[in-house]
């Protein structure tokens, strides 16, 4: 049994997040959502998650993924709100091993 660890991953700006080798990730017709597929675990991710790793192709910061998100969608959203929020997400798939984070 895997524990996750007491604290959450530091997740910088300047990261180069990227899915773990052992992920995949696809849309899923069935739930109709995309999904994390990894070694015996599936991973059922929202619009907006989807979006997030859909970005993460390891050449985009963690911030080049925010602006991104903030142009693509459109709304008045507070830039580093929105960095925090995609930073706490991407924290918990480290944890889970479904990202890997390289230096900026």
């Amino acid at each position: 049994m895997t524990t996750a660890p007491a604290v959450p991953p530091v997740v910088a700006p300047s990261g180069r997040p990227t899915l773990s080798r052992h992920v995949r990730m696809r849309f899923d017709p069935t739930r109709e959502r995309h999904v994390l597929l990894g070694p015996e675990s599936v991973i059922v991710l929202n619009p907006t998650g989807a979006d997030i790793l859909g970005l993460c192709d390891g050449r985009r910061t963690v911030s080049d993924v925010a602006a991104e998100l903030r142009t693509r969608y459109g709304r008045v959203v507070d830039a580093e709100v929105l960095q925090d929020e995609v930073v706490a997400f991407l924290a918990r798939l480290v944890t889970r091993r479904c990202v890997e984070i390289a230096d900026g």
